[in-house]
């Protein structure tokens, strides 16, 4: 039986990593996450699954382009790093608290879809949908099949 593909959107901070940056190098790490909820949703991905590159605290939040899950869930090698600023000093090797998943380049989007009108597609999009939610400041979460399509049909 064949699994069914998932969907997630993924935050990222362009001046740290953006959706060009991806394009360049093709496939990268996602280091850095280091809230368990994120963190429980990147151990449910699986190679193949589709991911919306946003960019957050920017000058216009939104979705800029589309990715895949290109690997398996890993252990954060910035867990066990002293001077990285992802170090976690609980973390050991052999009890790894991190995890994290490749994310490969698929395209930019025709146009960004701005968190504004994103915004505007709340009631199509539903409840659970935590990138709109108040108080919901989640990295990576996942995203349904219908609002996968609500929204890529925004390009």
């Amino acid at each position: 039986m064949s699994k069914r593909k998932r969907h997630w959107l993924m935050k990222s901070e362009p001046g740290d990593f953006s959706i060009d940056d991806l394009e360049r190098v093709g496939s990268e790490p996602w280091t850095g996450v280091r809230n368990y909820q994120a963190r429980n949703f990147m151990r449910q991905m699986t190679p193949g699954d589709g991911v919306l590159f946003y960019h957050s605290n920017c000058e216009v939040p939104g979705i800029y382009g589309i990715g895949e899950v290109a690997s398996l869930p890993y252990p954060d090698p910035t867990q066990f790093e002293r001077k990285s600023k992802y170090h976690d000093p609980k973390a050991t090797r052999e009890q790894p608290r991190w995890d994290l998943v490749d994310v490969g380049y698929v395209r930019h989007l025709r146009r960004p879809i701005p968190l504004e009108e994103i915004r505007g597609q709340a009631e199509a999009l539903g409840e659970d949908f935590a990138l709109i939610r108040k108080g919901s400041r989640l990295s990576v979460l996942p995203v349904t099949a219908a609002q996968w399509k609500l929204l890529l049909s925004l390009e």
